[in-house]
């Protein structure tokens, strides 16, 4: 089978970069051809991809963007291949593109050059990706419009999904929302929503909060709205307010390799293994730079998997990273100026509902990151770590399943955990109500019946009558079944 584009480069010239997810190769077909796991080549075309670089234009023009290949691959194509192709078509797309990121990643400027023509060309396309304003390199007459820097990036391809989504406009919705409800129901739905946050952020990561440590957290929660600048020094505040053990504050970021593991032993239970410590100043000076304009500049649910994601990747911490991505989720909806003050929407609670799939998202990038590691199993709790790639796997990367199920989490916090639960508080007002007006009942007793005959679909339990038998009236479980039926029940 004859490979071209991304996974010709990969394969022939042994690359560390992740393998790409689909692959071009010759088809019998009569032009470029896209199938479920790639697309099928025509051999006029195929027989014109002989060179590295054939494979490069031939990716770039077909396939997109993929930094990661390219900054493996591009530094390996002879200076003057470069040289003769952009004599050859001086105002050509893709070889403008590649001319340009060739410099990039060899650090050096191409010698001998034509005059460059040709009107500025993104490097992305904006149909293909979500992309910001860009940058416009004069030089080379291309705009690098992808999302981060050209030493950091991710992508995100425009999926029929992720575009369904974007179109609902959640975060417009989550707004109308909480602007239609009474003010008294908008704070108890906030605070419902801060409360929940918090305790499932913290059972994501197999914890229980303190009550202290719970009123500290949605202390912190409501710093997001502030929407400060994120700097070392404040992701560190804030890691020190998530961990309950003051042993694993940290005072900086972090000077030691560490990874995950799951519950197999050896060195196969290692899971993910996060750039080396000296790496991560760098790594974090980009992320934070991205976090801190592109809420502005994209759509903010979209800038908010990014940074959350991102942020568990390079693991800048040895301990608190996954609860201070989820607050980053929300510190980027803040710093977008789009979203209220003092708003929340609970996407930890729908995460915590979907944690198979949020393992998933979170193995698109760890899991073929695993393998930029050999690691050896020392004993007990110790192993040694030896990288096989080189820093492009952690600078690069595709973001797209993680933004899809941002996205999907946000529509679920808003339509299933924020709604359901405004209508649940509703619901109990209006029964808690009407049964208060003809008994006299301890309102704690009271309260705990209407809890229980809304959860219960309208009934109250036998177990719950007779705890009560003492203190209520037989007349008042009658009466919270058949008022439940007179006002929620539905007609059919």
């Amino acid at each position: 089978m004859s490979f071209l584009g991304y996974a010709q480069l990969h394969m022939q010239m042994g690359l560390t970069a992740f393998e790409p997810a689909t692959h071009a190769r010759l088809g019998a077909v009569t032009r470029v051809t896209e199938v479920p796991n790639g697309m099928l080549v025509p051999a006029q075309v195929a027989n014109k991809t002989q060179t590295l670089l054939d494979h490069v234009l031939f990716a770039l023009k077909h396939e997109g963007v993929n930094m990661q290949v390219l900054a493996q691959a591009l530094p390996k194509v002879p200076a003057q291949d470069m040289v003769t192709a952009i004599h050859a078509a001086p105002t050509g797309v893709y070889i403008r593109v590649a001319c340009f990121l060739w410099e990039f990643f060899n650090n050096t400027e191409l010698q001998g050059l034509p005059a460059i023509a040709g009107p500025t060309v993104d490097v992305f396309d904006t149909r293909r990706y979500i992309t910001t304003k860009g940058t416009r390199n004069a030089k080379w007459r291309v705009n690098f419009n992808g999302l981060g820097s050209l030493r950091y990036c991710v992508t995100v391809e425009r999926t029929p999904a992720i575009e369904a989504l974007l179109a609902a406009d959640i975060l417009g919705s989550a707004q109308r929302f909480v602007a239609d409800l009474a003010p008294m129901a908008a704070e108890r739905a906030m605070s419902w929503a801060y409360l929940h946050e918090t305790h499932s952020s913290f059972a994501i990561e197999k914890e229980l909060p303190s009550h202290s440590k719970a009123e500290a957290f949605v202390a912190l929660l409501r710093q997001a709205s502030q929407a400060a600048l994120l700097d070392e020094a404040y992701l560190v505040d804030l890691q020190n307010v998530c961990m309950t053990n003051q042993l694993d504050h940290a005072a900086e970021y972090r000077h030691q390799q560490n990874w995950l593991r799951g519950p197999l032993r050896g060195a196969v239970g290692i899971t993910y293994v996060p750039p080396p410590p000296e790496w991560v100043p760098e790594l974090m000076d980009e992320l934070l730079a991205f976090a801190n304009e592109a809420p502005k500049q994209i759509n903010p649910l979209v800038c908010a998997a990014v940074v959350s994601f991102a942020f568990v990747f390079i693991h800048p911490f040895m301990d608190g990273n996954g609860r201070l991505s989820r607050f980053l989720f929300h510190h980027a909806l803040c710093r977008s100026g789009q979203w209220g003050d003092g708003l929340l929407l609970p996407v930890s609670v729908a995460m915590k509902r979907n944690e198979s799939a949020y393992l998933a998202a979170l193995q698109s990038y760890s899991k073929p990151a695993r393998q930029a590691w050999n690691v050896t199993w020392l004993g007990d709790d110790a192993f040694d770590f030896a990288l096989k790639a080189d820093a492009s796997v952690y600078r690069y990367w595709d973001a797209t399943a993680c933004v899809a199920f941002g996205l999907e989490m946000a529509q679920q916090a808003l339509q299933k955990d924020l709604k359901e639960e405004t209508d649940f508080l509703a619901q109990f007002d209006a029964l808690f109500k009407t049964v208060d007006e003809r008994f006299d009942v301890r309102g704690r007793d009271l309260t705990t019946l209407v809890l229980s005959c809304l959860q219960n679909k309208g009934k109250v339990s036998a177990n719950q009558r007779k705890k009560f038998s003492d203190t209520v009236q037989a007349a008042v479980f009658d009466a919270l079944e058949d008022e439940w039926q007179r006002l929620f029940a539905i007609v059919e």
